[in-house]
């Protein structure tokens, strides 16, 4: 059966299959109605979702259709864009030095139109995204902009390594970014943790680490989602002393607080820098009820934290990409 062409507006859910967080969102949008909600994974394409855009020289506009297998729009109806975690194109058939080929030619094909829609806003821009998950530049623009960071140093070197631990102990270790990684085929995860001054060797030189001083006293973390105009802030503690929360959800409890009109004005002016109209922020708190920057997510998860808090973020997301309708 074909997919039925579609002239409404169109909001464009850019996304891979198992994305409950886009899921909330998508049966937020239909349920109300006003608009088409279309799910595309880049990583279908070219076999189940296909595109056809050509370049209108007049008005430099991309048009003409996507489709995919239950439904067909023109390029030029898409209003908005929630850009979530897109997989890559695969192309299995072909020998390795082939399938990078046409890996990069549908990222830079395919992936490059959907980020070069001139009718829709997006929530956020992929290239915005991309510059805004460099954990330096987020310190440094933190920083800049009056939050409490803590000091941090990204080296190489022991001997750095080794005075910064003498001058700020206890210090913590975590990764500039998550990556993939498994252990006898199962995943790993990398979680944020306190590193003892005997722990620093030359394994130090094998690439770049980041270590920070530790928050002592910290009583709380602070996850605060911020969707355009709407700010989410929930405290998490959790039974037991954790540096890194997401190491045992089931430890955790969730309130719904107030953040500081500072912290909120602060965020604001951080996402502007970058260009973003959402971002998830992470901070630990202290027993003087200090909130320290740790970093913020361009694309961060928020959804599970709704139903124990009560917080309307699918509703928010829903909002803000309805409005360009």
């Amino acid at each position: 059966m074909s997919p039925t062409p579609t002239r409404q507006p169109v909001v464009l859910v850019v996304t891979g299959t198992d994305d409950v967080t886009a899921d909330a969102v998508i049966a937020e949008l239909n349920r109300r109605g006003r608009c088409e909600v279309a799910r595309v994974n880049p990583g279908d394409f070219p076999r189940d979702v296909n595109m056809s855009a050509s370049l209108d020289p007049e008005s430099g506009r991309w048009v003409g259709p996507l489709i995919t297998p239950s439904r067909q729009f023109d390029l030029t109806d898409v209003t908005s864009v929630y850009w979530r975690r897109p997989t890559p194109s695969t192309f299995p058939g072909l020998d390795e030095e082939a399938a990078e080929f046409a890996k990069v030619q549908a990222r830079e094909g395919f992936g490059g139109v959907l980020s070069a829609l001139p009718n829709a806003r997006y929530f956020n821009h992929p290239h915005r995204n991309w510059a805004a998950e460099y954990k330096p530049s987020q310190l440094s623009v933190a920083a800049e902009l009056g939050f409490t960071v803590p000091p941090t140093l990204i080296t190489a070197n022991l001997a750095a390594a080794r005075a910064f631990a003498d001058k700020h102990a206890p210090i913590i270790y975590k990764p500039l970014r998550v990556t993939a990684i498994t252990r006898d085929g199962r995943p790993q995860a990398i979680w944020t943790q306190r590193v003892e001054p005997d722990e620093l060797d030359d394994s130090i030189a094998g690439t770049a680490h980041l270590f920070q001083a530790e928050v002592v006293g910290k009583v709380a973390d602070l996850r605060v989602t911020v969707v355009g105009d709407e700010v989410f802030c929930v405290r998490i503690e959790s039974s037991v002393e954790r540096l890194d929360w997401r190491s045992d959800y089931d430890t955790l409890s969730y309130e719904a607080v107030d953040p500081s009109a500072q912290l909120v004005e602060q965020m604001q002016h951080y996402l502007k820098r970058f260009g973003l109209k959402f971002g998830c922020f992470d901070f630990t708190v202290d027993s003087h009820d200090v909130p320290y920057f740790l970093e913020c997510n361009p694309n961060g998860q928020w959804a599970w934290m709704e139903p124990s808090t009560g917080l309307p973020m699918t509703a928010a997301f829903a909002n803000v990409l309805e409005g360009n309708l």
